[in-house]
């Protein structure tokens, strides 16, 4: 019988990382929730540790894989939690932790891992505990020991409010939390003909030359191999580093050299356990290895915290010896050599990424050649360009694409704005504001209002970077529901605009005064405040964001006025303007406008025909406020056709949706009276009962 904080030995290779979710509205589909990488190939061995794995996780709530970095612990939980009897009824969610490195922003990270997008200012983690309570789901947080005390603490308190959940950590040392079960990842058996290290040796040198099958059929080549498998202890990574080697030498070449490094190179500290000792060496071998300028690359390319694209390596790591136009030559050397991983990313391309064990090595060279503080400079500076040009690129036809790159490069942007807020806190303030879409839009609202905040309060007040900065913390604030925050950085913005000539500080300012008042009801105060007259008193572009936006809750305050044609014209106007800018995230609320305009006026069909056209526009930008607004919206329409069981459905469905954007319908008055009234159409219709059985089968559709 296995007890509580349990160590067992166990064995592993290294693993990949994880995609973000991508929600699904259609309340018919059932996929699969969770986000688990794809399998890399090529696993070896290990069926007495998943078999383990398998009855720890059915039996502990808490289990932890520990062990020396490259041993292989994320790819032993990845290949357990992938198992054909892992399924559980809400997902099981990979959460990569390797790029993340203040512990504050562990929350946000799990939180919108698994799909909670809180609009809310309740503190996220007691929110992450809420919507936690009635799941049943695996969730696995890979590469913990940075973030050990911040992660005792959350898994803690998920596990006491979520008696549906399972937690797996991987981790060079346990949480130490009540009730953790710690299995200790030991090196691949290395002993015998058949041993898995040495399977895992001839994989990695067929995947380098398939020439080299004949070495291994050779029974004294063979045991050549075995002899390196055994010098290097059985360790996934060095395993994975020296077959890469065989590229260019033979067996005999690589053993021999491998015996004259290790005594060259042995990290002889008596700090360092065996294993340890081995995982650096073998590091420091392949390092020896390489030439100067793979290098100079490997050293700056460890300041990047998860992966990477290859412009974003020309423009951080090109300097002295090594010229942008060769970045590309090298990277791909070191991906022949194993130090720096390739993949293919749906949606985001080719991305680069260093093993953990291998950035720090090159980080510690980066600290010797006093390179630090200059590449995360760079590294800061680039990605603070990219979030302008993304700012830029938004209301355009690219929109779509810039939320997937943005999406993408999420964990460096945070890199980018903890060195900036150290480093230059006016450069933070700017990227900060300019990231408004990213916070707004995106999902990210408690991220990016702790990141304005502390911006504005450490750079200088120098405009226009400032009015931009505190504009986007205005909408956070308008998101969270914190409508008296909204109001008074809006009253701010008023007077910011005021300094600067341009009509679009001042456009922008008006669409967070009128969605501040809007909100708990006052549609004639914000028609007042971003209607027709007020932009034309403003005057600006027709096409700008500010002047869009202004239209938008125009639009808004005529639906709750009950001035439906009035709304549908204006929803027509901005939908054109959206059209032409080529934009999908203002148009399909637009397209919202426009349904609820139909609505009212009676045209029912025509309602659901708007509201899917929106929804369509939210899926492709993963909008849960819009999903759930839409749902909403489109239950009134179809209860108003007199389809009751699909509305209860709808309904249903956008409950859940609403649970991830964590404030039902905003508390907005005119939201919730739009799906009361479906509900009380759908139950006359169809019944109590009925209606409670279709509600649930809605409300048990996956949102992420």
């Amino acid at each position: 019988m296995l007890g509580d904080n349990a160590v067992h030995s166990h064995q592993s290779y290294p693993g990949g990382d994880a995609p973000g979710p991508h929600p699904d509205v259609d309340p018919d589909a059932d996929p699969a929730p969770g986000n688990l990488p794809a399998q890399p190939p090529g696993f070896v061995g290990r069926a007495h540790e998943l078999d383990l794995l398998e009855e720890l996780l059915d039996g502990r709530r808490l289990v932890t894989l520990t062990g020396v970095g490259g041993v292989g612990k994320s790819r032993l939980a990845l290949r357990a939690a992938a198992g054909p009897h892992r399924a559980r009824r809400d997902g099981v969610w990979w959460v990569e932790l390797s790029p993340l490195r203040d512990p504050g922003l562990l929350t946000a990270t799990v939180a919108h891992t698994v799909g909670l997008s809180d609009h809310s200012t309740r503190p996220l983690d007691e929110e992450l505990c809420a919507w936690m309570a009635d799941k049943d789901l695996l969730l696995v947080l890979d590469t913990c020991e940075h973030l050990v005390a911040a992660c005792r603490h959350l898994v803690g308190e998920l596990l006491q409010s979520a008696p549906g959940l399972t937690v797996l950590v991987t981790s060079r040392e346990p949480l130490g939390c009540p009730g953790e079960t710690r299995v200790e990842v030991r090196p691949l058996p290395c002993e015998g003909p058949d041993s898995d290290a040495l399977a895992l040796f001839r994989a990695r040198a067929l995947a380098a030359t398939p020439g080299n099958a004949a070495a291994f059929k050779d029974p004294g080549r063979a045991a050549i191999a075995a002899e390196v498998c055994r010098r290097l202890d059985g360790i996934p990574l060095a395993l994975e580093l020296a077959g890469a080697r065989l590229r260019r030498w033979t067996l005999e070449q690589l053993a021999q050299r491998l015996g004259a490094r290790f005594d060259m190179l042995r990290d002889t500290r008596a700090a360092l356990p065996p294993r340890h000792r081995t995982m650096r060496t073998a590091i420091g071998w392949s390092h020896e290895l390489c030439e100067p300028v793979e290098r100079l690359l490997w050293a700056r390319l460890s300041v990047f915290t998860g992966d990477f694209d290859l412009a974003a390596a020309r423009a951080v790591c090109s300097g002295g010896p090594l010229p942008a136009s060769r970045v590309e030559r090298v990277l791909a050397a070191l991906v022949a050599k194993s130090v720096v991983l390739r993949t293919e990313e749906r949606g985001a391309g080719t991305r680069y990424r260093l093993w953990d064990t291998i950035r720090e090595y090159g980080h510690d060279w980066l600290t010797e050649l006093d390179e630090v503080a200059a590449v995360r400079d760079r590294h800061a500076h680039w990605y603070a360009a990219l979030g302008a040009a993304a700012e830029r690129g938004w209301m355009g036809p690219a929109q779509v694409d810039w939320y997937r790159r943005m999406s993408a490069e999420h964990a460096q942007v945070r890199t980018a704005l903890e060195h900036l807020l150290g480093s230059d806190p006016a450069a933070a303030l700017e990227a900060a504001g300019a990231l408004w879409f990213l916070w707004f839009s995106c999902g990210h609202v408690h991220e990016g209002r702790a990141f304005l905040e502390r911006a504005l309060r450490a750079a200088p007040r120098t405009a226009p970077a400032h009015a931009a900065a505190l504009w986007a913390l205005g909408l956070t604030a308008l998101l969270q529901g914190d409508m008296a925050a909204a109001r008074a950085v809006g009253e701010r913005c008023v007077r910011e605009a005021a300094r600067l000539a341009d009509p679009e500080p001042e456009l922008r300012a008006a669409y967070l005064r009128a969605v501040a008042v809007m909100m708990p009801g006052d549609a004639r105060g914000a028609l007042a405040l971003a209607g027709p007259r007020a932009r034309a008193h403003h005057g600006g572009r027709p096409n700008g964001t500010g002047w869009l936006l202004c239209r938008l809750a125009t639009g808004y305050a005529l639906c709750d006025l009950g001035r439906f044609e009035e709304a549908a014209e204006e929803a027509r106007g901005l939908r054109e303007a959206c059209t032409e800018l080529g934009e999908r995230w203002l148009r399909a609320y637009a397209d919202y406008i426009l349904a609820v305009s139909a609505l009212g006026l009676g045209h029912h069909g025509e309602a659901a025909r708007h509201v899917r056209a929106m929804l369509s526009g939210k899926r492709l930008l993963g909008d849960r406020f819009g999903i759930a607004l839409g749902l909403d919206l489109l239950a009134a329409a179809v209860a108003a056709l007199g389809d009751g069981e699909l509305a209860a459905r709808l309904l249903g469905t956008g409950h859940a949706w609403w649970r991830t954007v964590g404030r039902p319908q905003m508390g907005s008055p005119s939201l919730t009276a739009l799906r009361d009234q479906a509900e009380r159409q759908a139950r006359a219709a169809i019944g109590d009962a009925a209606y409670e059985a279709a509600f649930r089968g809605g409300a048990a559709a996956p949102t992420g």
